[in-house]
């Protein structure tokens, strides 16, 4: 049997656009995807902390130390620029493995997007 638990977190960074016509997903910073131990089009919780929202998507990796968060496809209709969101991942694990498990969460500066 497995368990999900928090695998990373990006605290409260700020969204920087939105693009309805794409395809889908979240455009992350690469810089804050290494630090998250993220890949590209890992499924993602996005919890928006101005309106309640929250949506899963998967990860698009953005230009590195860009600061860049921009939500994409039908996710651009949940944030708008200038929203703070929390990014989410999870890992599956068996109990044993959960008990010396220890989540990634990184704080980035929110007005830049960028680690201090």
């Amino acid at each position: 049997m497995t368990i999900e638990l928090l695998h990373s977190k990006i605290h409260r960074v700020t969204v920087t656009g939105a693009d309805i016509n794409y395809i889908g997903s979240i455009t992350i910073d690469k810089s804050l995807m290494i630090a998250a131990n993220l890949l590209d089009g890992q499924k993602v919780s996005v919890v928006n902390v101005n309106n309640g929202e929250r949506f899963d998507t998967y990860t698009i990796p953005g230009e590195k130390n860009s600061g860049e968060i921009k939500l994409n496809g039908p996710a651009a209709r949940l944030a708008e620029c200038g929203d703070v969101i929390i990014i989410i991942s999870y890992t599956s694990m068996t109990h044993e493995e959960a008990k010396s498990h220890k989540p990634i969460i990184i704080f980035p500066n929110e007005q830049t997007n960028r680690l201090n």
